[in-house]
């Protein structure tokens, strides 16, 4: 009987450390131009916490530096760091995006970049948000404004 117990209590024990599956098999969010110098960029986060980054333009150059003409800037890799891709993931439960209208783009603004917000569910369902200037979910403004935080602060290695 002591066996059995202790059996239980051991499968008990490796059943709160193990890692949770994560509802999310990947998180994108992509930003196109506008009318200016918007940064113009694809970022893929991956639930291990690899992410990649598709450069394209004015994501590491400041004013008129890194026209359109000139080359992308590049694709870059970078591990999220863990308590980031938490805030990450709190924020995306938090915006319950499957609940969400799939456009929040206000046709009257034609100078905004298009954005895309697409999350992808562990159960291989997808819900893609279009996005631009105008009103929002305040909880989905939250979201995206903090993947664009993660592109500019955690440590990207250039691999292309």
């Amino acid at each position: 009987m002591k066996y059995i117990l202790s059996l239980l209590i051991l499968i008990g024990l490796i059943s709160c450390t193990s890692p949770k599956a994560s509802k999310y098999s990947k998180i994108e969010y992509e930003v196109g131009p506008c009318f200016g110098f918007c940064p113009i960029y694809k970022i893929i986060i991956n639930p291990d916490r690899t992410a990649i980054l598709e450069a394209e333009h004015y994501n590491f150059s400041e004013g008129e530096r890194g026209q359109l003409d000139t080359p992308r800037e590049g694709t870059f890799k970078s591990i999220i760091g863990k308590e980031d891709f938490e805030k990450l993931i709190a924020l995306t439960d938090a915006a319950n995006v499957k609940t969400l209208n799939d456009n929040y783009e206000d046709k009257r603004i034609m100078d905004a970049s298009k954005s895309y917000l697409r999350v992808y569910f562990s159960d291989g369902s997808k819900k893609e948000i279009k996005l631009s200037a105008g009103e929002k979910p305040e909880k989905l403004t939250a979201l995206y404004k903090y993947i664009s935080e993660l592109k500019q602060n955690q440590k990207w290695e250039k691999v292309n």
